[in-house]
C-alpha cells in the first residue's frame, strides 16, 4: 500500500472528539475483506488510523488532503480554472484505476459548481461500479467551519477529530442537489445518521 504523502505525526487527539457510527463506511470496509485488491483515494488529511485500516487489505491507498485547498477552490466560478485547480489537488492519474473514494465531510464545503467539478474528475479516475463515499451535513443550519477529520476504529465506527471550534452556514444539499452536482453518480444508499448528517454511497 502506497500513499501519496507521509502519515502525520502523532500529534494528541482532541478531547472534544466524538464517536459516529457509519454503517456504510462498515459495509465498505466488509467488502474490502473479500480479498480482492482495490485502489483507495481518501480525500482527506493523512490519518494514522486510515493508513493502518488499509494496510490490512490488498490495496493502494492514494492520499489527497485538499482540505487546505478547498475555500480557494470553491470560490471560483470559471470552469475551465476550476478544471485546472482540481486536477491540481488530486493525485496525478495512473493506469490502475479508482475502486473507492472516501470523501469524508468535504462535499459541504464546496460550491455547487466546484462540487461537479471536482466529482467529475474524480469520477474519470474511476473504474466502473467505483464507489464514493460522503458524510453530507442534512438537518443542522450550522456546521463546522472547517472539515473535521476522520480516523476509523477497530469496529469500523468513525472517531469525529474536530480542527476548529468555530462554524458557518451549512449549504444542507439534499440527495436531489447532490444528483444535479454529481451527474456521473448514481446514488446506491443512503442512511440518516444521529448527529443530523446523511451518509451516502454513490457509484459510477
Amino acid at each position: 500500500m502506497a500513499g501519496s504523502r507521509n502519515d502525520a505525526s502523532g500529534a494528541g487527539e482532541p478531547v472534544d472528539a466524538k464517536l459516529l457510527n457509519a454503517p456504510l463506511f462498515r459495509s465498505l470496509v466488509e467488502r474490502m475483506q473479500e480479498g480482492e485488491r482495490a485502489v483507495v483515494l481518501d480525500l482527506g488529511p493523512a490519518q494514522p488510523a486510515t493508513i493502518s485500516l488499509f494496510s490490512h487489505f490488498r490495496c493502494r491507498l492514494d492520499i489527497a488532503d485538499i482540505a487546505e485547498g478547498l475555500d480557494a477552490f470553491s470560490n471560483e466560478h470559471d470552469p475551465a480554472i476550476l478544471r485546472d485547480k482540481a486536477e491540481t489537488l488530486l493525485p496525478p492519474r495512473r493506469d490502475e484505476p479508482t475502486d473507492l473514494v472516501l470523501c469524508w465531510d468535504l462535499l459541504n464545503y464546496l460550491s455547487r459548481d466546484a462540487l461537479k467539478v471536482l466529482m467529475t474528475c474524480v469520477a474519470e479516475r474511476g473504474r466502473p461500479g467505483m464507489v464514493a463515499h460522503a458524510l453530507v451535513a442534512y438537518s443542522a443550519p450550522r456546521m463546522p467551519a472547517a472539515p473535521n477529520r476522520y480516523a476509523p476504529t477497530e469496529d469500523y465506527s468513525l472517531r469525529v477529530l474536530p480542527t476548529t471550534d468555530k462554524e458557518r452556514d451549512s449549504p444542507r444539499y439534499t440527495p436531489e442537489l447532490l444528483s444535479q452536482c454529481m451527474p456521473l453518480y448514481r446514488r446506491e444508499r443512503a442512511m440518516l445518521l444521529r448527529n443530523g448528517m446523511q451518509e451516502f454511497l454513490f457509484v459510477i
